[in-house]
């Protein structure tokens, strides 16, 4: 799609419920009795042949619904994988006690084998039979679950080192969305999921980005509704009394510290920076390139000024994508590059919501390289500026020496 196929609209609007060859989303449940296929060649070459159930969960009919969720967890419980919606992005679930079945997960992403996977349960008590609770625990899932929030803690033998990459420790998550919550309860198993994307790929945050990555490669698909927070959970190591944190989330750095003291909350190098070790990551998001589209990601950092000269002097290239916030998109939109907007500088929550589908929108274009300005990092904007560092692969460009290298080449 070129740039005049998008229209230059206003910011973004929260991705539609469309399957990827335009039908939607409430013919989803159609599209699987006609033997719909969404896979692409590379798809069909990558994954074994697997007849992929489409289940609609939309909450129009109670009844559909309860079976849609019985349905997917009998399949999950039977070996099979399950892509479900939480509220931070889809997961692709699978039981987290069959080494078969989490070694399928891997398969069917591309995902390294070392990139452990976080297991969910549906309520706090139910993590007990798989890793040692602690009373920091305790305490953080009193006050933050069910929600955005994924903890850390020793293994039991029961969960198979496939799902931890081989390491010692378990991410147990708790999600607060309805059908996740619903869809926990009647597996009856606790499960293993990471994104339901392909490895690398931007997050999925509607039910439409998981059958583009993964229709052929999974069992089912529950489709519910748009993310309602857009990024992955945050994930924390416990030790004792502190915590720290490995990928920013939902649940913020302050509200850690408000709730802990600031005293007792750390922050993980990789957060802010690329990563040196080639150790096996503690948590999803810590070693390697995440969230990215196809074209090449590079971040602008320096005074307001100078980046706002910096994405006008860009957004003059038709090859090129600008990803930036809904005061610069008012500049911007009538120029010839693909602009899309995140949001007020000053609504993280809302920044968050949109950048996932925003990156997925950029590779319906033609572009060839992505600018944004460098994020805040207050609040949830610090997932925000972590999942686009990522996307970058941590590669920062002062706009000042931009300009100027801009203004010497034509000076040629």
């Amino acid at each position: 799609m070129n740039k005049n196929d998008m229209g230059k609209t206003a910011p973004i609007p929260l991705p539609q419920h469309k399957t990827v060859d335009g039908h939607d989303d409430n013919m989803v449940g159609e599209t699987a009795k006609q033997g719909f296929s969404a896979k692409t060649p590379a798809q069909q070459a990558q994954h074994d042949a697997v007849h992929t159930v489409l289940l609609t969960v939309d909450g129009t009919d109670a009844k559909k619904d309860e079976q849609a969720i019985i349905q997917a967890a009998e399949i999950l419980r039977n070996g099979g994988l399950v892509a479900f919606p939480t509220e931070t992005v889809y997961g692709l679930g699978g039981n987290a006690l069959d080494a078969s079945a989490a070694a399928r997960i891997y398969r069917a992403k591309g995902r390294p084998s070392d990139n452990p996977l976080i297991v969910h349960v549906a309520n706090a008590k139910d993590a007990a039979p798989y890793c040692h609770i602690t009373p920091l625990y305790e305490a953080l899932t009193d006050a933050f679950c069910p929600g955005p929030l994924t903890m850390i803690l020793d293994k039991k033998p029961c969960i198979p080192d496939t799902v931890t990459g081989g390491g010692s420790t378990v991410g147990i998550r708790i999600p607060i969305d309805p059908v996740a919550h619903a869809f926990l309860q009647a597996c009856g198993v606790p499960v293993a999921a990471p994104s339901a994307n392909l490895s690398g790929h931007p997050s999925p945050t509607t039910a439409q980005h998981v059958i583009h990555d993964l229709f052929g490669a999974v069992d089912a698909i529950l489709c519910g509704g748009a993310s309602q927070i857009g990024l992955e959970s945050t994930v924390i190591k416990l030790d004792g009394n502190d915590v720290t944190i490995l990928r920013p989330g939902g649940i913020s750095y302050e509200q850690l510290c408000d709730f802990l003291g600031r005293d007792h909350v750390h922050m993980d190098p990789t957060v802010l920076h690329r990563t040196q070790s080639d150790a096996p990551p503690l948590a999803p998001g810590m070693k390697y390139k995440h969230y990215a589209p196809r074209a090449a990601v590079t971040l602008l950092t320096g005074t307001d000024q100078d980046v706002d000269c910096a994405l006008q002097a860009l957004a003059s290239d038709a090859s090129n994508g600008i990803l930036c916030d809904e005061e610069r998109y008012a500049l911007l939109s009538q120029s010839p590059a693909v602009v899309l907007s995140l949001g007020a500088r000053n609504n993280p929550d809302v920044q968050a919501h949109r950048l996932f589908a925003a990156l997925r929108q950029f590779d319906q274009t033609d572009v060839r390289h992505i600018w944004a300005p460098v994020p805040q990092k207050k609040g949830v904007g610090l997932a925000v500026y972590n999942r686009l560092m990522k996307a970058a692969g941590f590669c920062v460009v002062e706009a000042q020496t931009l300009l100027q290298n801009t203004s010497e080449q034509k000076g040629v």
